[in-house]
Formats: C-alpha cells, structure tokens, sequence
C-alpha cells in the first residue's frame, strides 16, 4: 500500500469519526438550548461527510450497487461474529457494564443489518415495493415498514423510532 493510500484511509477514518462525533455534539448542544453552535457542529458534520466520501472516491470503495451490499453484509458479519464478541467477553471481564451493553445491543443490530442487506442483495431489482425504516433512538434496531410497539432490544417504545425515508 502506498503511503497517499495509508493516509487516504487514515482520513477516511478520521473525517467519518469527526461526523459523527460533530452530530453527537450538536444533539447536546440543541438540548442545551445553542441552537446557533448546534448549527455549526451539523453544518461542520457535513463537511466531514463531504471530505470522507471524497477519500473513500479516491481509494475506489465505493462500487455497484451489488457490490456495495456484498460489502456491507461482510463487514456486518465481521461486526457480529468476531468484532462485537471479543469486545463483549473484554467488558465482561472488565466489570464494564456500560461497555458490555453498548457491545451487546450493537452486536445483536448488526446481525439483523446482515440479515436486511442479505435480502436486498438476493432480491436486488428496480425498486418497486417501497417503503421506510425506522431507527431505534437508543440502541440502533432498524425495522422495516413500521416501528414495532417496542424494541425487542432494548425496550425503548416504537413511537420514539426514527423514519428513515
């Protein structure tokens, strides 16, 4: 790998961790009542997105549709069956239980990810049946066509769910 590759990566991890964070720290700050600072970390968030994806471009991980999915059900595979594991044994061990449930609840919406790309992947055509996901707020369950009454993972109420268009 070259060294413009090595830190194209770098970046890429960088700019997609600082959007992250900036809407993160837009949500406290609209709490908070700084409307105009909530602003700017979004408007900053954006940027961000703009940089990363300009670096994933360049290093050519952004592909066919098909392919896209195929990635995505690997790397949500990963996250189930070795990444999300370990890290959940380590909390365990470690007595962490804000970890062990940040891990734990990942872990379970990762598999259900896998699960809705793998039929996106096997029923792959021109959209014809459309229709919305909804987000839980708390632990990242994602439903198709409606919110469930209650998320069976962490038990936050479906009316809380956020429409994902």
């Amino acid at each position: 790998m070259s060294k413009s590759e090595e830190y194209l990566r770098e970046a890429f991890a960088g700019e997609s961790q600082a959007n992250r964070k900036y809407l993160a720290f837009a949500e406290v700050a609209e709490k908070e009542g700084f409307k105009q600072a909530a602003r700017l970390f979004r408007a900053a968030a954006e940027a961000e997105t703009v940089h990363a994806i300009k670096h994933l471009k360049v290093l050519k991980g952004i592909k066919s549709t098909r392919e896209n999915l195929q990635e995505a059900v690997a790397g949500e595979t990963h996250e189930y069956t070795s990444m999300y594991p370990q890290m959940i044994e380590v909390a365990k061990a470690e007595n962490n239980s804000d970890a062990l449930t940040s891990f734990s609840w990942a872990n379970e919406v990762e598999k259900i990810h896998a699960g809705l790309y793998k039929a996106m992947l096997e029923g792959l055509r021109e959209d014809k049946d459309e229709y919305p996901y909804y987000v839980c707020p708390v632990c990242g369950y994602t439903a198709e066509k409606e919110a469930p009454d209650v998320c069976p993972i962490c038990g936050t109420r479906g009316k809380f769910f956020k429409k994902v268009e």
